[in-house]
């Protein structure tokens, strides 16, 4: 049978490599009888395979059965499988039929496999192996023609590893295996799928049916769709009731998308950008070694300031207080203008010059320029971090104290400060 017509028997929507591959093994095992594993995201429409083997086998006549292994408790699964007699249990007020039973002469599928407890997988395994079975609280022995498909969204090998899961029980059910692919990786298959989705919920709820403009179909294929085809259905259905436009952009589409400002897109960066990194102080840097220079100038700022306050307080050269006109001063990630008074020690000459390490340099000398973007040694030093990164501010807005001050986040009374103390000359 053809692919197009299996996709269109079952609504099965989407061109997809693997999609199609999956479709494809399914119809060539359908004819025999060998159990079938499905893999993949919980949904991403495992359940579509063994409905398809089941339709294109010549059991397709007699009964299917899904069920959901997870969602049945762990005592009563074994009578939900295979049954249990009058009187087995608590509860147990009549003989019942369980599913292997039922599904005689017909398939049946076990979704989430892995959530069975390891005694009810003894029980499935032999019913693979020789076709037989013991209902609860009975000692007889019955037979069951049986095709079984699986399916399950966890690693079963792990599974096994951890011993969650019987060695000799994936084997048996594995034996043709079939991978499902999450909906991330399906391309412009989401888009079909969201447009089938919109046309049958616009006729159940009668109202017009919702489009995708061009972003917001850029949008859907780049989210991650950690729900896979079942997210998007839910998704489609919330438009389609909620939604005041028919026509979706991509800003309305990611208001229903869980976490998608959280999404990790890689950032470009080029020297001249636009969007170019900015710091909470102002300054914007082209590269991490700026920004790693821009870390140490604060540092070497923060070291340097606490070791002539020590100074003056040992050669008691402090003055009680000290008027500060202060362009800019910062309070966490806040800039503030205003005229503060803070306790502030007066230095000496004799102190100022403590630990000074003066460069002569006219920063319009092109061949005295240091660019940061080029500077590449290893051990470079706090002080020629910082030296480094005041000559380039400077280059950049020709020479403007405040406008430099401005990019490295200082006050211009504190690059003034800096321009002395490297003897810096305009």
């Amino acid at each position: 049978m053809e692919l197009q017509s299996i996709k269109q028997r079952f609504g099965i929507i989407g061109n997809n490599e693997e999609l199609n591959r999956a479709l494809d093994i399914a119809a060539h095992v359908a004819p025999t009888d060998i159990s079938v594993l499905v893999i993949g995201e919980s949904g991403v429409g495992k359940e579509h395979i063994p409905q398809v083997i089941h339709a294109l086998s010549s059991r397709k006549h007699g009964p299917y059965i899904a069920v959901n292994c997870g969602a049945i408790p762990e005592g009563t699964i074994d009578s939900e499988l295979f049954g249990h007699e009058k009187g087995s249990f608590t509860g147990a007020n009549d003989m019942r039929k369980g599913y292997f039973e039922v599904a005689d002469h017909g398939t049946i599928f076990l979704d989430e496999v892995a959530e069975l407890p390891l005694s009810t997988q003894v029980r499935l395994l032999r019913v693979l192996e020789s076709k037989e079975f013991i209902k609860v609280g009975s000692s007889k022995i019955q037979k069951t023609d049986v095709r079984v498909v699986a399916a399950t969204n966890v690693n079963m090998a792990k599974a096994v590893k951890e011993g969650r899961f019987r060695e000799d029980l994936y084997y048996r059910l594995n034996t043709v295996q079939i991978n499902m692919p999450p909906l991330r990786e399906r391309g412009n298959d989401i888009v079909l799928l969201f447009r089938k989705f919109a046309v049958d919920f616009a006729e159940r709820f009668n109202v017009p049916v919702i489009k995708l403009d061009e972003e917001a179909q850029h949008v859907i294929t780049a989210y991650h769709w950690p729900g896979n085809v079942r997210q998007l259905r839910n998704i489609t259905e919330q438009i389609s009731i909620l939604g005041q436009q028919r026509e979706i952009t991509g800003e309305i589409i990611k208001k229903y998308l869980p976490g998608y400002q959280q999404e990790n897109h890689p950032a470009i960066v080029t020297k001249n950008s636009q969007t170019e990194h900015e710091d909470h102080s102002g300054g914007d840097f082209t590269s991490d070694r700026e920004i790693i220079y821009k870390i140490l100038f604060d540092i070497k700022n923060d070291i340097a300031d606490l070791r002539k306050d020590i100074q003056h307080l040992l050669n008691g050269e402090i003055r009680p207080m000290e008027k500060v006109h202060e362009d800019s001063y910062n309070i966490g990630e806040m800039q503030y203008g205003t005229d503060i008074t803070v306790n502030r020690p007066i230095v000496t000459p004799a102190a100022h010059k403590e630990s000074e390490i003066r460069h002569t340099a006219d920063f319009h000398d092109e061949s005295n320029f240091i660019d940061t973007e080029e500077y590449v040694d290893d051990n470079l030093s706090l002080v020629e971090s910082e030296f480094a990164l005041i000559k380039k501010a400077l280059d950049k807005h020709e020479g403007k104290r405040k406008a430099a001050a401005k990019e490295l986040g200082i006050s211009e009374r504190t690059l003034y400060r800096k321009l002395k103390e490297y003897s810096f000359s305009k």
